[in-house]
């Protein structure tokens, strides 16, 4: 090749890849945050997507452009409509589109890769962080798989579709009906108004590529036992072998804690001597090193990490049950968090944003977050897990429709949601799947089935499933109704002021809890969603009373802990299109109230004087 030749080819290559690059722009008419204009197009979110399971320097990120095309549901598309910034959903402002899809179209995706050399030679996974909510995934023209669930992660091994070499296509096609179907999907709606928002469609979380042995660990499943000094770890290995092992050692720091070998399909129990207890004063994290051996040998390693905590019940003086973490009362207090963004919808723009709600949130004075009706990407929990933020996780809810009755122990408008087979099975397939995608993040405490009667059904049955399936955390059979004797919480909504169960009815037997309250609302001139229709439960023009509206609230929280309260949860961290009920604006350009001030309010509500 002469000079002159490669030269034009360098320009050529540089022109076409500016060219790609400047054929995204977020859509200009929606308020966006601060992280908007940090996102890369060429590696947007580029972090390494699952640390409870690490493996060094053999993984790949797809996220990017990619082509994209909306047809009719019966069709695949004749060409590409232009580009999508994966991970962002086609609705959202930073996936470059902002396109509604409905249950009567499809979304299909494309894009090409060449294998990195960490990759290459080794068996191949593709992974998906999340898709809503129907999806089928092509490698080379071949299926590799399909996936039902908006929430889950999955993978598929798509080793025997790749070429040799040069470039590998990836086709995706998603069918995802909102709320004209009867799957799991949170507040999205097709017509948003109130607390329902904007649809979500198509993929929405990291998308990456791993190399691994044919022997491999899968996931892995570790429960600690702070009064026994243990913590159990089992491993689903691919591949295994007669006579393969799992080695197991935890490390605090650089010293090896304990270390146990046993067969690979067994349960390890480690001995954790004088354990350092998470708390959110003091979120100490062990070390984990995971290996499969065969003959002396690792053919598999991973790093994960965990934590000796335990949250259970127990009476106080008074005999009423109450919310206990490592065997101490500690009242639980925090927002309601709907992790919703004006720019990526279900996606943060950047990491450093996702953290900063998290950041805010604990420099308030606040213990813990639920996480209400979303399930967030890997990293957010590992960030609360890190940093001492204690987490209640809600179900994403799906086929509404039943009577809701918020008032516990009166019978009048509640009824079960008659779901159809089909509609049962995907929530129990998706719960099911949450809870072990989610199973060794410490900071979880308590699982929610169930919000408002929202598409509710067999409560007892979905509630003693869960306990069984989970006895290391607390479950809130059903946060706001429709009440039963079951789970360990009975959870009123109450707004705006706060209150509470009546301990003496239904302290003795479930710890009494405030699921919501507050919704306190300032819609800031400049920073909402959406010109008018903006509402909270009681709506301020200012911050200086706002705050002293919420000054009453906390007054009140401390004498209904001293009668039994055990946690609180405050509507919302921040505002999410029509609802302007946050502490920060929807843009989160705007704290509504001093966070000194809110600090001061929230940390008296821990006062260990309060409960005998």
């Amino acid at each position: 090749m002469n000079k002159f030749t490669l030269t034009f080819a360098l320009l050529c290559s540089a022109f076409c890849a500016f060219a790609q690059q400047s054929s995204w722009h977020p859509i200009k008419d929606r308020i966006t945050t601060p992280w908007a204009d940090k996102v890369d197009p060429k590696k947007p979110l580029p972090e390494y997507p699952r640390p409870q399971l690490v493996r060094d320097n053999n993984w790949q990120n797809l996220n990017g452009l990619w082509d994209y095309s909306i047809v009719a549901k019966a069709n695949t598309p004749s060409k590409y409509d232009g580009k999508i910034l994966v991970p962002f959903a086609v609705e959202s402002a930073l996936s470059g589109v902002g396109k509604t899809v409905g249950k009567d179209s499809m979304l299909w995706y494309k894009t090409t890769f060449k294998l990195n050399n960490q990759v290459k030679g080794k068996q191949v996974l593709l992974h998906f962080g999340a898709v809503d909510w129907r999806t089928e995934v092509f490698v080379n023209g071949k299926s590799v798989g399909k996936h039902e669930g908006g929430f889950d992660p999955f993978t598929f091994d798509i080793t025997a579709a790749l070429k040799g070499s040069g470039d590998q296509q990836i086709i995706v096609s998603v069918w995802d009906p909102t709320d004209d179907g009867p799957q799991p999907r949170g507040k999205q709606v097709k017509k948003p108004e109130g607390i329902w928002y904007t649809p979500v469609t198509g993929i929405w979380q990291t998308v990456w590529l791993e190399g691994v042995a044919r022997t491999h660990i899968q996931s892995t499943k570790q429960t600690p036992d702070i009064d026994q000094k243990t913590l159990s770890l089992s491993a689903a290995i691919a591949g295994v072998q007669p006579g393969d092992k799992l080695r197991i050692t935890a490390y605090d720091g650089k010293t090896r804690v304990d270390e146990q070998t046993v067969d690979a399909g067994a349960t390890a129990m480690l001995n954790i001597a004088n354990p350092k207890l998470w708390s959110p004063e003091s979120p100490f994290l062990y070390d984990l090193q995971v290996a499969v051996i065969r003959n002396n040998k690792a053919v598999d390693q991973v790093k994960s990490y965990f934590a000796m905590r335990k949250i259970s019940l127990g009476a106080d003086a008074n005999g009423v049950q109450r919310m206990l973490l490592n065997n101490k009362f500690v009242f639980q207090y925090g927002p309601l968090d709907q992790g919703w963004w004006p720019d990526g919808l279900y996606t943060p723009p950047t990491y450093e944003a996702m953290v900063y709600d998290i950041d805010k949130l604990k420099e308030m004075g606040f213990n813990m977050i639920r996480k209400h009706i979303k399930v967030e990407p890997a990293r957010y929990y590992t960030y609360c897990d890190q940093h001492g933020m204690l987490l209640w996780q809600d179900m994403p809810s799906g086929d509404l429709g039943n009577g809701w009755e918020n008032r516990p122990g009166v019978i009048d408008r509640a009824t079960d949601q008659n779901r159809t087979p089909e509609s049962e099975g995907y929530y129990r397939k998706e719960w099911n799947a949450i809870m072990d995608e989610l199973h060794n993040y410490p900071s979880i405490v308590v699982w929610t089935p169930f919000n408002e009667a929202w598409g509710q059904f067999k409560t007892v049955e979905i509630s003693e499933w869960t306990m069984k399936k989970d006895p290391s955390r607390l479950v809130n059979s059903a946060s706001g109704g429709n009440f039963y004797t079951t789970g360990h919480i009975v959870d009123l909504h109450n707004y705006p002021q706060p209150a509470m169960p009546r301990p003496d009815i239904f302290g003795k037997t479930t710890a009494v809890v405030l699921g919501e309250f507050g919704g306190l609302g300032w819609p800031v001139e400049g920073h909402n969603w959406q010109a008018n229709k903006n509402w909270g439960y009681q709506t301020f023009k200012n911050g200086e009373d706002l705050l002293k509206r919420y000054v009453t609230f906390t007054d009140r929280l401390q004498e209904l802990i001293k009668l039994g309260l055990s946690a609180a949860v405050y509507t919302q961290t921040t505002d999410v299109e029509g609802e302007v009920n946050g502490f920060l604006t929807y843009d989160r350009k705007v704290i509504k109230m001093p966070v000194e001030s809110l600090r001061k309010e929230n940390v008296k509500l821990y006062n260990p004087a309060l409960v005998k």
